[in-house]
């Protein structure tokens, strides 16, 4: 049987593997069909049972969805890949930005999101050690995660890098230290969130 994908299966193969890569998992008839924006589960059925006669997915019977495709899987079960460092942030009082890649580190895919970008930032100060975040801790932050309440977040504040607490207070969004030594940041024009904190690696250091 001619293997060669029709535009229409194409699509629906490439947003199978970009929602597998992002997900972890397959996405239902329901995405699928809103995705392409029709009414009937017809057409897509038909598009998958093409892409399954064209050896381009495996239905998996067990949980009555589509396997992971052989690219995706390889993708997701990779033994490590590299995450840049992006300098240091400080985990104090905001000073001002200086983000560059200091170097790269292999990582090991299950720190990470699946399908979302993640890099790395080294701890400097000690305003989140009742977190568990210390001085020269290196944080996992994932730049395409939106930031929920009780968060740990890195950010630009006015111009300046911190990592706090992303809080709400009376509806204004509020950067909380976890050292009660430590004040709370309060924007005052301007807001960017990196990232959010997924994650740490530490190094013990013997003398």
């Amino acid at each position: 049987m001619e293997n060669i994908l029709t535009e229409k299966q194409e699509a629906l193969l490439n947003f199978i593997g970009e929602y597998q890569m992002e997900h972890g998992g397959s996405p239902t008839l329901r995405e699928m069909r809103e995705h392409f924006g029709v009414s009937s589960d017809n057409s897509i059925l038909k598009l998958l049972k093409a892409l399954e006669e064209k050896g381009a997915i495996t239905k998996d019977v067990k949980h009555r969805g589509i396997k992971l495709l052989s690219n995706i899987k390889a993708k997701l079960d990779s033994a490590s890949f590299k995450l840049p460092i992006m300098g240091t942030i400080p985990a104090g009082r905001a000073v001002d930005a200086q983000e560059h890649v200091d170097s790269y580190m292999s990582v090991g895919e299950d720190m990470v999101l699946p399908g979302k970008q993640s890099f790395l930032l080294r701890v400097s100060g000690n305003s989140m050690i009742d977190v568990g975040i210390y001085e020269d801790d290196l944080l996992i932050v994932c730049s395409d995660q939106k930031p929920k309440v009780g968060d740990v977040v890195a950010a630009l504040v006015d111009g300046q890098s911190t990592v706090k607490t992303y809080v709400i207070r009376d509806g204004r969004v509020v950067l909380k230290a976890e050292n009660k030594e430590y004040e709370d940041i309060y924007p005052e024009n301007e807001l960017c969130v990196q990232g959010v904190v997924t994650g740490l690696f530490r190094h013990y250091k013997r003398k």
